[in-house]
């Protein structure tokens, strides 16, 4: 019997919804995952702390602000300082399609656009936390 995957879904900054995001960790929950949610409006540091603290295999970011060329990478700069930088980041929500690709280069493992089916979603965190 293996391990389950353990997932830290954060909502950063100042959005303040959060309905998605608990359709997603009740999803991953469902999917057999340990999932950790920070609730709202945390931030990149609170995030990173969270991560190291409960030693997670993926960290999912759900933004829907529009802050996410701002958070992310300050996300993947405090993780890269911590030596973490190995933990694979998702990140989901209202994300421009312009703007997938800029994620993506900035080491972002996945981005999750908001109409993507839970179970896709389960999908994609698995094959994030497996190319670890």
């Amino acid at each position: 019997m293996s391990t389950p995957l353990r997932v830290l879904v954060a909502k950063v900054g100042l959005d303040g919804h959060d309905r998605g995001v608990k359709v997603v960790a009740r999803a991953l929950r469902d999917g057999g995952m340990d999932v950790i949610y920070t609730g709202l409006h945390r931030t990149p540091d609170e995030v990173v702390a969270a991560v190291l603290q409960e030693d997670v295999d993926v960290l999912g970011i759900s933004l829907l602000s529009g802050a996410h060329m701002t958070l992310v990478p300050r996300i993947l700069e405090l993780l890269r300082a911590a030596r973490a930088e190995d933990i694979p980041v998702v990140v989901g929500g209202v994300i421009p399609d312009e703007d997938v690709d800029a994620l993506r280069g900035l080491g972002v493992a996945d981005v999750v656009l908001q109409d993507t089916p839970p179970d896709e979603v389960v999908r994609r965190v698995r094959a994030a936390a497996g190319a670890r």
